[in-house]
């Protein structure tokens, strides 16, 4: 078909993909396929036509609708999900979708669709929270205020593939649909570890397992009830089941170890996961996590199924050379004396270097969270350890799907370092974010692109 033969025309389109579908139907096949025939034909399809829309082709794990009225696709898109997840409240195999729904150009060709409109609402679909609906400004410019849902403005997102940025609208959805929404509870165990070490780990969310492994200063609950560290924890665990935990020394976990050394910590990995129940999981590992997961990657390759690994390193100051040892030398010397006083000044020479953008509010609990987190003693000896990791020689024998991701700005490990990292890691993509801070904020654009590459990384 020749370019003049084919038709254009403004179409609004909707994508829908079901949330982990390879998983589904690597687990039961029979049962999956089942499920979905039952929500395409009890659920889907009489959505689509309530709102006179034209199904242009189903796939195994998705659909592809277009509207004559913007109006309509969305409406369809929270009717559809609204019944979805009163279905799944009783059903003994719970489907969850992400559907996006786009305003713009389309080609006509044949019964299909193609073009910049169908491609933009298959990117927002993919960034839509499972059992909710991602849309477009353009979109929502013609929606607002006509259609009964809660959207919130997603700010402007990058979108694989896609040149522009977009700027999208989203809605979360009604209620749970596999499970207690994130926000509403996590759950603390321990374990122990081979020296007898208590390990506190935390579990929220439904779905497949993802780990985030430890890094410095964490406080399971501390963390949990504070809106500054709140958003990377709940964007974890939507559509997974998140299982965080405190490294020994620090948090909820023992205090009063012996052995605060790299091994130590990789083995209280190799505890904490076993004592979950995982079998294959992605790990998401920020700061001083990276060269740990790392390690484990490599010691056990069969039970990782992909790497995040965001502002890390695989060498310790202690390893850069004689200059960056004597300042990390200089840093312990203040911990051991100052980091347990009242007065934050001490700590906040370490929180200005974490979040130099960060508001006054931000940086007091910051200050706040580090003196719950350890002792002055163990705060040093947790810093003189970290100090001292060197993971480069097994870089190279990283086996697993790799995703880098490093501020430019980072003043507490140096993009150098993620980039090195990152060049030592077979087949590693490596992606540099827009930021002075160690710890992104929920209200930079730096926030919004690490979590589209992070979600885009772990989709099926």
């Amino acid at each position: 078909m020749t370019e003049a033969q084919l038709t254009r025309r403004l179409a609004a389109v909707m994508a829908a993909d079901v949330v982990g579908y390879s998983r589904m139907i690597g687990e039961d096949e029979a049962g999956t396929l089942a499920a979905l025939r039952e929500v395409l034909d009890a659920h889907f399809r009489p959505a689509v036509a309530r709102h006179k829309g034209r199904i242009v082709k189903l796939m195994g794990d998705g659909a592809l609708v277009e509207f004559a009225s913007v109006i309509d696709a969305v409406s369809a898109a929270v009717e559809f999900q609204r019944a979805i997840a009163g279905r799944n409240a009783t059903a003994a195999k719970p489907v969850l979708l992400r559907i996006g729904v786009n305003l713009g150009d389309i080609v006509i060709e044949g019964s299909d669709i193609l073009g910049d409109g169908v491609n933009i609402a298959a990117r927002l679909e993919a960034e839509a929270p499972p059992g909710g609906v991602m849309v477009s400004d353009l979109a929502w410019s013609q929606v607002a205020g006509k259609v009964d849902a809660p959207f919130s403005d997603a700010g402007e997102m990058q979108l694989k593939n896609i040149t522009r940025m977009v700027r999208a609208w989203r809605w979360e959805g009604d209620g749970a649909v596999l499970g207690p929404a994130p926000h509403r509870e996590q759950e603390i165990h321990f374990c122990t570890a081979p020296d007898g070490a208590q390990i506190a780990y935390a579990t929220v969310g439904s779905g497949p397992p993802l780990v985030r492994a430890p890094h410095w200063m964490s406080h399971l609950e501390y963390e949990w009830h504070n809106p500054f560290t709140r958003h990377f924890i709940e964007e974890l665990a939507r559509g997974y089941r998140l299982i965080r935990f405190d490294q020994r020394g620090n948090g909820l976990s023992d205090w009063e170890v012996e052995d605060i050394s790299f091994d130590a910590f990789v083995s209280d990995l190799e505890t904490v996961v076993d004592a979950a129940g995982l079998e294959r999981f992605p790990i998401v590992a920020l700061s001083q996590g990276c060269a740990i997961s790392i390690a484990y990657a490599v010691r056990h390759p069969e039970r990782v199924s992909r790497l995040v690994l965001f502002g890390g390193f695989a060498r310790g100051p202690f390893r850069r050379g004689a200059a960056e040892k004597e300042r990390a030398e200089a840093m312990i010397t203040l911990m051991k004396h100052g980091w347990g006083q009242d007065n934050p000044s001490f700590r906040q020479m370490f929180t200005s270097a974490f979040m130099p953008d960060g508001t006054q509010e931000q940086m007091q609990w910051f200050n706040e969270l580090q003196r719950r987190s350890a002792s002055p003693e163990n705060a040093a000896r947790l810093r003189r350890a970290v100090s001292d990791f060197e993971v480069s020689a097994l870089c190279p024998s990283v086996s697993v799907p790799t995703l880098v991701l490093h501020c430019r700005g980072d003043a507490v490990v140096p993009f150098d370092e993620g980039r090195r990292m990152a060049a030592m890691i077979p087949g590693a993509r490596f992606v540099p974010l827009e930021s002075n801070n160690h710890i992104v904020l929920e209200t930079e654009p730096a926030w919004t692109r690490l979590r589209q590459e992070i979600r885009e990384f772990l989709k099926d």
